[in-house]
């Protein structure tokens, strides 16, 4: 693997879920105290989107992920995640450029994703790497912030 590439993030197997759980709740226990409630990414079915080929890892052993869904007109960024011992590593700068390609990959022209208004620092780092705020919305217990970006031709 070339350093900075994507090269080394595969689609993830059945063996790769505990790793994957292990990432997921390392990356979003810090958030628990401060949002007063579980994230939604520590609570989904990994086993399920690992089998429906919507997660995508990178390291060995595994320190960062990816959940995608294609949609007709936007791939959705359902979750990404880096372990907080593997920060400051450009891991998650290779994560978004992966999902750039992708969506291109799929002929897509549009990420989509959210966060909660509480992780902050998202809403310092996603403009950083293109994306726009199309509109904050209360969704259940959940304060979210929704954005997108549009992918050049």
């Amino acid at each position: 693997m070339t350093a900075g590439t994507t090269d080394d993030i595969r689609l993830a197997e059945a063996g790769d879920e505990p790793a994957v759980k292990a990432v997921i709740d390392a990356a979003f226990r810090p958030y628990i105290e401060r949002i007063g409630l579980v994230p939604v990414p520590m609570e989904a079915d990994h086993a399920a989107n690992i089998a429906a080929g919507r997660v995508y890892v990178t390291g060995d052993p595994v320190v960062g992920l990816l959940v995608l869904e294609a949609h007709e007109d936007h791939l959705y960024l359902d979750t990404i995640a880096v372990h907080p011992d593997a920060h400051g590593q450009g891991i998650g700068r290779r994560l978004l450029a992966f999902v750039d390609a992708r969506a291109r990959a799929l002929g897509l022209d549009e990420v989509r994703l959210y966060t909660n208004a509480m992780m902050w620092e998202n809403q310092k780092l996603y403009p950083r790497y293109g994306y726009e705020l199309m509109e904050g919305r209360v969704e259940g217990p959940h304060d979210r912030l929704h954005y997108r970006k549009r992918l050049a031709p």
